[in-house]
């Protein structure tokens, strides 16, 4: 896959490791004849200075924070070769772990990094990772080994199309692995070995992975939205036809069997809901096409 590859390296303070990254990269890069590019961005220390003094980096200066994703985005729209590899400017992965993943891209749309057990996890972030996993894995009906890693390959072409749906944070491999899925492209996962990282996470759990959350939703909404209004429409019905049941057949108030008003609006409630799932189903579909005919 010579001169068909970009490394897209998004930084923000990265000044522990960023340099210690890149040098440790560059051998393989050269070797393939990949291209490196770090998106630094607004870096308050000297993490573009430092990525500039490596030779063969080149790096794309964000005039003020725009998020790990704005960074992603800007690589790939940037690049210029078939496909794009995403890869974390901590120095938490490894050059031989990229040359795995590239190796197996012929038939996939993305290859992600799956982490095991040896890699270096904080464990803080486990519950919140395992809480995102469960509703990914129902959004999509599939069991999604590593939902965020950061190391991944994509064909270009694929995810350029899919750009505005994905957003400006934290959330971009989240939401990406969600969105390739849904639109049936072609994803599989690598085992990888992540080091610990160099410095310090700009991740605050709480606010990126509530947000992450509602993105999963958003996208859900997009791309199958039926998943979210069927069983919502379903459990209002059945929610509305138990009450008559309970309060207006076996325990009226009145003593005599009654028609709830209040059993009415929550069944018709849920009829509405399916039918306007349905539309919006509609509406997601030719999205869909649009989207695939941007790829083609």
């Amino acid at each position: 896959m010579q001169n068909s590859l970009t490394i897209i390296i998004p930084a923000y303070n990265e000044e522990q490791g960023i340099r210690e990254t890149l040098e440790t990269l560059l051998p393989t890069a050269q070797k393939y004849k990949w291209k490196l590019c770090v998106i630094n961005d607004a870096s308050t220390d000297r993490t573009g200075e430092l990525a500039g003094q490596v030779p063969g980096v080149e790096v794309i200066h964000h005039p003020y924070n725009k998020g790990y994703g704005a960074g992603l985005k800007t690589g790939i729209k940037a690049a210029k070769t078939e496909y794009v590899a995403f890869y974390d400017a901590d120095g938490q992965h490894r050059p031989e772990d990229l040359e795995t993943l590239v190796g197996r891209m012929d038939s996939y749309d993305m290859l992600v990094g799956k982490r095991g057990k040896t890699s270096h996890q904080d464990w803080v972030r486990k519950p919140g990772k395992w809480m995102l996993g469960k509703i990914a894995n129902y959004l999509t009906e599939r069991k999604i080994p590593d939902l965020n890693s950061g190391l991944r390959v994509a064909r270009r072409k694929a995810i350029l199309p899919l750009l505005p749906l994905f957003p400006n944070g934290f959330s971009f491999s989240t939401t990406s692995t969600i969105a390739f899925m849904n639109m049936g492209l072609n994803i599989d996962y690598v085992p990888i070995v992540v080091n610990r990282r160099v410095g310090t996470s700009s991740v605050k759990q709480l606010k990126h992975g509530s947000q992450t959350i509602l993105l999963m939703l958003r996208l859900i909404v997009l791309f199958n939205p039926l998943k979210v209004f069927l069983p919502t429409s379903l459990s209002l019905v059945a929610l509305g036809i138990l009450y008559e049941i309970l309060f207006g057949i076996l325990f009226p108030a009145s003593g005599v069997i009654t028609f709830l008003p209040m059993s009415f609006i929550i069944i018709i409630s849920g009829i509405l809901i399916f039918f306007f799932g349905l539309v919006v189903d509609q509406i997601s579909e030719l999205r869909k096409q649009q989207v695939t005919l941007k790829m083609d």
